[in-house]
């Protein structure tokens, strides 16, 4: 949020230097996160001062051109040539000097320098409105008035001064300091605790208030009292809608807001200022001059301000006319069709107070994200709405001229009081850290215009103003006293204590820094999605049974509206984002979690999932045809993964699942490990995804455990030699490389130490319909002697033999 400067210290009785401000703003839990320096022109017309034409000639070679000799008070006179058709001896204007950078409204800034225009010395230039960036008229040169003094800055003289704006974090739960009043009335109380200054803040007087006439009353009708709690409002008649006067741009410039009209204006200064939002009606496009606050049908069209057609919700809050047209959606946005513009003469001015939750839902629903839906969000004071329209209402007649027509309209069925919070005297300094005596907490208190209604030797009861929205709990006081007594105020203690913790190693972190480690060397990039998805993932491309989905309510982001079931969708939206910027070889892994309810509440598994697509390595002068990543990539990763936490002894069978191609799936017994297998073509397609994904989700809970029971085995090395033997075996198609390896170690379990298959071979003509040809090296090797011939093919034999009759193979010799 930002706030000027020199709008707080209208406010304050007391004087602060910016350093001093921004210091005791951040020490009140109002954090400066950035100061800028605003000005009305942009360099500040800095060489830029009063002169006055001395001589005007015309120039000897360039009819349209002027000769000029011009005072600018340094004892002497500028030669500058002129343009401008109105250029005249005797006259103010304003010279910028050699050397001055000049920002124009439209093109590239100036840097004026020494130079001969036509022939002719030229040390300066008299400059037009739109060269000093101070409106758009290029019709001729400024000429001021004839008492401008000479030599004086342009700024001074123009009185262009800047502003000093502090950019402040805001934290959500601030209520009361949405506005420049919020924030002045939290340094005036830090300054009487901190300094024992008496500094006060001064309100904006409305005692001339009147209306001048009933001539235009409105009814308000509130038929969602619930999302509207006070609905103020009044008319004014006979505006002139028009440019707002230059003190009222200039406020609203600095803090970032672009001026409209003399009305809207005022509503966006009193919404700064006092921290009310306002919203001004075309009364004449208000049938039957009767306001109705009220929801509409699901689906209701209603165009606002930035002519962009929205279906309302039913739950959005809506302010109609008497016919239940739209005309503004409440808190949030206005309505095309109803709002201020130059033709409008008549205005019916809304200050009013909306429910917190019904902005909030409203506001992320439609992504409209306005100054005035934030306060709401947060909060506003119920009890200052006819204060703000008083204020509004001055402030237009004054500048928009115009009579006040009716009286305030103020619906308040039930009036919101100050609450009364119960606290401890004890707490506040057990919570603080410091012992803080009942005479600061009063003193502190008074400051926060927070006062203590009741006490005893054990609590005391503080009443709490009604913009304070956040302060509901004994923690919230003392949270406001200690702003106030300062956070630099508590001592850091200068001792220091530990506990030893134990746990079971390797633990989970070292075990994930292995992983992350391998994974990084074989080229892949860890990312972190969101745990939030969406629903019609689940519902259209991969359906999970409803009842297994965890809802919640996100008013942030309304398509986010499930904890994620899988983390595959987590995955496919960093390939599309990826993929959408160019990059289309990806090697990703994602540790986190999935969310499902279950009978006994809720499961939330722990993962690591890797993702593939695009080309198996990086494009090099070495390969002149890379070769696309495929399903053994992805798995040859995974058995990796399963080597480096000593994860064996565990079976696979085919994948048979929703949103797979195909695929394995890794498991001992019930209890799955992992998950891996190309990604579905109508998954892909719906994540608007053109190219192949693999996809693994790893069961890390699972893994890890595994992982932690294993012991480290010192194995020496091998002293013998190895002995290999290939086989090719013509098997049926429905016997898997898993069954042969299976049947292998079993038969020669002793002896065999690896096996490998290193090539298929299928051709229906010499093999056979049903066949094909499986190409494996057997390596047999024993611990303790130097095998012999004969031993390994005795133990060919019973493998040749054992593949026959219970494979059905065939040996090709």
């Amino acid at each position: 949020m930002k706030i000027s400067y020199k709008w707080l210290n209208e406010y304050l009785d007391a004087s602060l230097s910016v350093e001093e401000m921004a210091e005791l703003l951040t020490d009140i839990g109002l954090e400066v996160e950035g100061i800028e320096q605003w000005e009305r022109v942009k360099g500040g017309l800095e060489g830029v001062v009063v002169g006055r034409v001395v001589e005007c000639g015309r120039h000897p070679n360039a009819e349209r051109l002027s000769l000029t000799k011009v005072d600018i008070g340094t004892g002497e006179l500028l030669s500058i040539v002129c343009g401008a058709p109105n250029v005249a001896a005797g006259q103010k204007v304003l010279v910028a000097t050699a050397g001055t950078t000049l920002y124009p409204v439209e093109g590239e800034p100036i840097k004026l320098k020494r130079a001969r225009i036509r022939g002719e010395v030229s040390e300066g230039m008299i400059c037009a409105e739109d060269e000093l960036g101070l409106g758009t008229d290029h019709s001729g040169i400024v000429v001021l008035p004839e008492d401008a003094p000479v030599g004086m800055p342009a700024a001074e003289y123009l009185e262009l001064a800047g502003d000093t704006v502090f950019e402040i974090g805001l934290t959500p739960n601030r209520s009361d300091a949405t506005s420049h009043l919020g924030v002045a009335r939290d340094l005036a109380a830090a300054l009487r605790v901190r300094k024992g200054q008496d500094v006060s803040v001064r309100l904006p007087d409305v005692s001339a208030f009147r209306p001048d006439s009933q001539d235009r009353p409105v009814q308000v009708i509130v038929e969602e009292p619930a999302g509207c709690p006070r609905y103020s409002g009044l008319t004014i008649t006979g505006v002139r809608v028009g440019e707002s006067p230059q003190w009222l741009k200039d406020r609203l410039e600095a803090i970032g807001l672009r001026p409209i009209n003399n009305v809207v204006d005022v509503t966006n200064f009193v919404l700064h200022e006092l921290g009310q939002p306002l919203h001004a009606f075309d009364l004449d496009k208000v049938a039957g001059d009767t306001i109705r606050v009220k929801t509409l049908p699901e689906g209701t069209p209603f165009v606002t301000l930035d002519e962009v057609e929205r279906k309302l919700s039913a739950e959005d809050l809506m302010i109609c006319d008497g016919e239940s047209n739209p005309l503004c959606i409440a808190g949030v946005f206005g309505g095309l069709g109803s709002g201020v513009t130059e033709q409008t003469s008549s205005v019916f001015l809304e200050s009013a107070c909306f429910n917190p939750r019904w902005i909030r839902r409203t506001s992320r629903r439609h992504q409209l994200f306005t100054d005035a839906a934030k306060i709401f969000e947060k909060g506003a004071d119920p009890n200052v709405t006819v204060f703000a329209l008083k204020r509004a209402a001055l402030l237009i007649r004054e500048l928009a001229g115009g009579t006040i027509a009716s009286e305030v309209v103020d619906v308040y069925p039930e009036p919101i009081a100050p609450r009364r919070v119960s606290v401890a005297w004890a707490w506040v300094s057990r919570l603080i850290g410091v012992e803080l005596s009942r005479k600061t907490i009063e003193r502190i208190l008074a400051a926060l215009e927070m006062p203590i209604v009741e006490a005893d030797d054990q609590h005391f009861t503080v009443e709490v103003p009604t913009n304070k929205h956040d302060v509901q709990r004994p923690a919230d006081v003392v949270e406001e006293i200690l702003r106030i007594y300062g956070f630099n105020e508590v001592p850091v203690s200068d001792r220091m204590q530990i506990s030893l913790s134990y746990e079971a190693w390797p633990n989970d972190a070292t075990l994930r820094q292995a992983v992350s480690e391998l994974l990084a060397a074989n080229g892949f990039y860890e990312m972190m999605g969101l745990s939030l998805s969406q629903s019609r993932y689940y519902q259209e491309l991969m359906p999970v049974p409803e009842q297994q989905l965890v809802y919640i309510q996100n008013t942030s982001n309304a398509q986010l509206d499930v904890m994620r079931p899988t983390m595959l969708f987590s995955a496919l939206e960093a390939v599309q984002h990826n993929l959408n910027r160019q990059r289309s070889d990806l090697r990703l892994f994602e540790f986190g979690k999935s969310y499902r309810r279950t009978e006994n509440g809720f499961a939330e598994p722990r993962h690591l999932t890797l993702t593939l697509t695009g080309k198996r390595w990086p494009e090099s002068w070495r390969f002149h045809e890379r070769a696309d990543a495929d399903f053994f990539t992805l798995k040859a990763m995974v058995q990796l993964v399963f080597d480096r936490l000593g994860v064996q002894g565990f079976q696979r069978r085919p994948l048979e699942a929703d949103g797979w191609s195909y695929g394995l799936e890794y498991h001992r017994g019930p209890r799955v490990l992992a998950r891996l297998g190309r990604v579905s073509g109508h998954i892909l397609k719906g994540m608007d995804i053109d190219q192949p994904v693999f996809f693994a989700e790893l069961a890390w809970d699972e893994l890890t455990a595994i992982a932690r029971r294993n012991k480290i085995k010192f194995e020496a090395l091998d002293r013998f030699p190895a002995v290999r033997r290939d086989l090719a075996l013509v098997i049926d198609n429905s016997v898997k490389f898993e069954d042969i390896a299976a049947l292998a170690r079993k038969t020669a379990r002793k002896l065999l130490r690896d096996l490998n298959l290193f090539d298929v071979y299928e051709n229906e003509a010499r093999l056979g319909k049903g066949k094909k040809s499986y190409a494996v090296s057997f390596l047999f090797q024993h611990p303790d002697k130097t095998l012999q011939s004969k031993e390994v093919d005795k133990v060919m034999e019973q493998l040749i033999q054992a593949f026959e009759q219970k494979l059905g193979a065939t040996i090709r010799r």
